[in-house]
């Protein structure tokens, strides 16, 4: 039952995706950049109730009275990353517009990569990394500015599930450089959709969002380190199955001074 949901839910991504788009692509040059980011995050919206009503996945949200209130107050979205599912759901659930930090190859994915080429997010080349962040510093700068909250997957891939990834500080280092706060955000989505896996399961994904942490006078490293703190301590509280020697492995995580 699950294979046949898991093949029912890529076609449905595939069926509305084409249509979806190509209007993307059509309209870009006649509509306004917030007005195309709202078009592409309603196909987004699609994919993910098409997973509620196809694969069973709910998503479990807490955390909202964490996110700024003013509507260009900036922040930096650090997100746990498991599967795919986050990088759908994030869009929908947040009050403002996010520009992802992502490798300039995911353009060249037919559709998908091309209505994403025309929205205003920061695509990196991996090979050339001190002008890459020349370049996320300053396209984040600006797009901060215009109350676009910036979100970055920290671990720089998708881990699995009861695993920990190298946390990477260019997350924390572009929040100092910008005086954003950093919000942290713990994703079980593994859970049900498995890293690299066609086959899904129902469940329930806990998106958990933590209370924003300051950046100004920090070192990204330090900041990184209690981003790291946070987010898998809160991964063991939601998933604690998945963790059996959790509590030795955070004790190994210290956040504090350099």
């Amino acid at each position: 039952m699950n294979l046949i949901r898991s093949i029912l839910h890529m076609l449905w991504m595939v069926l509305t995706v084409i249509p979806w788009a190509t209007a993307v692509l059509i309209a870009a040059p006649f509509i306004s950049g917030a007005r195309l980011y709202w078009m592409c995050v309603g196909w987004l919206d699609v994919a993910v109730k098409g997973g509620h009503w196809i694969l069973g996945i709910r998503n479990r949200v807490t955390g909202f009275e964490n996110l700024p209130l003013g509507q260009k107050d900036p922040a930096v979205l650090l997100v746990k990353h498991q599967s795919t599912w986050e990088t759908f759901c994030m869009p929908p659930l947040m009050p403002h517009p996010l520009a992802y930090v992502f490798k300039r190859e995911l353009l060249s994915v037919p559709f998908f990569g091309w209505a994403m080429a025309r929205l205003d997010m920061i695509h990196i080349d991996r090979g050339r990394r001190i002008e890459s962040f020349a370049k996320v510093v300053q396209q984040g700068r600006r797009l901060l500015g215009q109350g676009v909250w910036v979100i970055m997957f920290p671990e720089g891939t998708r881990i699995p599930r009861g695993e920990k990834g190298k946390y990477r500080s260019s997350g924390t280092r572009l929040a100092i450089e910008c005086g954003a706060p950093v919000i942290p955000i713990a994703v079980t989505s593994a859970k049900c959709w498995p890293r690299k896996a066609f086959v899904k399961r129902p469940g329930i994904v806990d998106i958990s969002i933590g209370p924003a942490i300051p950046s100004v006078g920090r070192k990204p490293d330090e900041l990184m380190r209690e981003v790291e703190a946070w987010i898998e301590a809160e991964m063991l509280r939601l998933d604690p199955e998945a963790y059996p020697t959790g509590q030795a492995r955070l004790s190994q995580i210290k956040p504090g001074a350099d």
